[in-house]
């Protein structure tokens, strides 16, 4: 009868183990920012991020399961748990693709889903509510980093809360000696920054989608890696 392969055995375990190191990670920071008031302050985070962290808490819960089940699996040479090491990373590798081929496929309803959500901080811009002052201030302060105003037509998106100081400083307010032609305009008396921030934001994830896809790309290796030699390990077991 065949052996296990040593090498094989303890690469499994070597891979799990930083697999699992990083899910322990991600876990315990996204905890900690979680509970912690004063991280939510340091990185400026409100309740309506507070979904994007309950993902990471989720994501980094299931890296640390299977790390768990892969490092075990392979110690001890547990058929079970290889088993169920290869199963959840099946799965994350279908939904991974599922994903992505939504994506592509349902590209135009994202990008109207997108607009949609524009147009609503729009209302945001032009409402007088406690709420959406606190927005503004929060926006105005990502128009002046880069250099838009407004977010569908520029600074008409302001509506009368155009003229009114947020946070102490004028509306896309664009220094004089700045004003180039191709950066600032002349609204209402004022020069502001013409270019609309939803151009910008939409320009940003055009940017970093061919990142983001490769990340996706180098994240699917190293899962259809980690079947081939968990499957392998599990086959070598059972024929020991």
């Amino acid at each position: 009868m065949a052996g296990v392969s040593s090498c094989m055995k303890y690469s499994m375990f070597i891979f799990n183990f930083l697999f699992w190191v990083c899910g322990s990670i991600i876990l315990g920071v996204s905890i900690w920012i979680r509970v912690s008031k004063d991280a939510q302050q340091d990185l400026d985070i409100d309740s309506s991020m507070f979904a994007g962290v309950d993902l990471l808490i989720a994501v980094g819960s299931i890296i640390m399961v299977l790390g768990f089940l892969g490092c075990c699996g392979a110690v001890k040479e547990s058929q079970c748990m290889l088993l169920l090491f290869f199963i959840g990373l099946l799965l994350i590798l279908i939904l991974q693709v599922t994903g992505g081929v939504l994506g592509a496929v349902y590209r135009s309803r994202i990008k109207t889903a997108l607009n949609e959500t524009l147009l609503e901080n729009v209302n945001l811009l032009q409402s007088s509510t406690e709420e959406s002052m606190v927005f503004q201030e929060k926006f105005q302060k990502f128009e002046t980093m880069n250099h838009c105003c407004g977010l569908l037509q520029g600074p008409a998106d302001w509506g009368k809360n155009f003229n009114t100081a947020v946070g102490g400083n004028k509306v896309c307010e664009c220094e004089l000696q700045n004003s180039s032609a191709d950066l600032c305009t002349n609204f209402q008396g004022r020069y502001v920054y013409k270019t609309p921030c939803g151009d910008v934001i939409i320009k940003y994830f055009k940017d970093h989608l061919l990142i983001i896809m490769g990340i996706a790309f180098g994240l699917a290796v190293i899962e259809i890696l980690g079947l081939v030699f968990s499957m392998s390990l599990y086959c070598q077991i059972q024929r020991k």
